[in-house]
């Protein structure tokens, strides 16, 4: 591999490092704030299940549609490099704020950022970037009807227990619910990365989008996730898991099993959604069932507002890498 390939993969195993630091609160924020488990625990759990979604979900349609946001024969390390660069520095900056922003976003705004600093508008794959601009605001909207749903359902099937009873099953249920909850977000999130390094393959002679990964790239890409993950990233969680609305054990099951449904859905057709939007959409929905007044919209609205803002950004940010870069190596 040339010095400059391998720059580019080291780069797109940090993002999801950082990706799964910042991102580490969407897994854990529910069972935390309901204290199923200690901060500590909830990183262990999730770093895990991060992992080893790995061999649960190993198919790599998510990947193939990162990887097809730019047209191959106008992409080149530079312009990856850029992609990179832009989405790292956006999710360092809104995590040193925190803010529950959408990493998977970041990364796509920075990719095609660059990719237009490269070539212009041309470059563009217009089939991948719109169904992801599409499941922005269906992600969460999905996440919020499914989430309100299965509530309404428990909420009947459980109203002739005793709230005691009830609150220590769901307890139990919840290590469940957050375990598949971490799987696909495991799954969506990495194959992100996994994407940008496959495309930095093929278009440097190492690899044939027709032989599919190499293993050793989803290896350290679902590594680097669960480890990120392993770190945590604290500023966010009580964002996430009360300053929304105020979770119980069966609320937090409700919006994580609403969230887990969701990714591996997205995942199973290769629509590379944002995790953050989708669990946050998951915990409004289970804490709607408490009457409207119960989700703090305010805090939802500022969120949705660092969403809009999360794809331009980034994809300035890349843009202007790109130029950097191009000054110095080139293309």
């Amino acid at each position: 591999m040339s010095e400059f390939l391998i720059v580019i993969v080291v780069m797109a195993i940090l993002f999801d490092f950082i990706n799964g630091f910042h991102d580490s609160a969407n897994s854990i924020a529910t069972i935390v704030s309901t204290r199923v488990l200690t901060p500590f625990q909830a990183v262990l759990w999730a770093s895990f299940f991060n992992f080893i979604a790995f061999k649960i979900l190993p198919a790599h349609e998510v990947a193939a549609t990162v990887g097809g946001i730019a047209k191959h024969d106008m992409v080149t390390l530079t312009v990856l490099g850029g992609g990179l660069a832009g989405a790292i520095i956006w999710n360092l900056f809104t995590w040193w704020r925190g803010i529950p922003t959408s990493s998977s976003h970041a990364l796509m705004g920075g990719f095609a950022g660059s990719a237009i600093a490269k070539a212009g508008f041309g470059a563009i794959n217009i089939g991948s970037v719109s169904t992801t601009l599409l499941f922005i605001p269906l992600a969460p909207i999905i996440g919020m009807i499914t989430a309100f749903t299965i509530s309404i359902g428990i909420i009947n099937l459980c109203k002739k227990f005793s709230y005691s009873k009830v609150d220590k099953t769901f307890r139990r249920l919840q290590l469940v619910s957050s375990a598949l909850y971490s799987i696909g977000h495991g799954s969506n999130d990495a194959q992100k990365s996994m994407g940008i390094i496959w495309v930095a393959l093929i278009i440097t002679g190492h690899a044939n989008k027709n032989n599919g990964l190499p293993d050793w790239v989803a290896v350290a890409c679902y590594s680097a996730m669960g480890l990120g993950t392993l770190l945590g990233g604290w500023r966010i969680v009580k964002t996430m898991g009360q300053k929304i609305t105020k979770l119980r054990p069966f609320e937090g099951f409700c919006a994580e099993s609403a969230g887990a449904i969701t990714l591996f859905s997205t995942a199973a057709l290769g629509i590379p959604v944002s995790t953050t939007h989708t669990i946050t959409g998951s915990i409004m929905g289970a804490g709607m069932t408490k009457g409207l007044n119960a989700v703090k919209w305010g805090v939802a609205g500022n969120i949705i507002i660092a969403w809009i803002v999360t794809i331009p950004a980034s994809g300035i940010m890349g843009a202007i890498v790109y130029y950097i870069l191009k000054h110095f190596v080139g293309g």
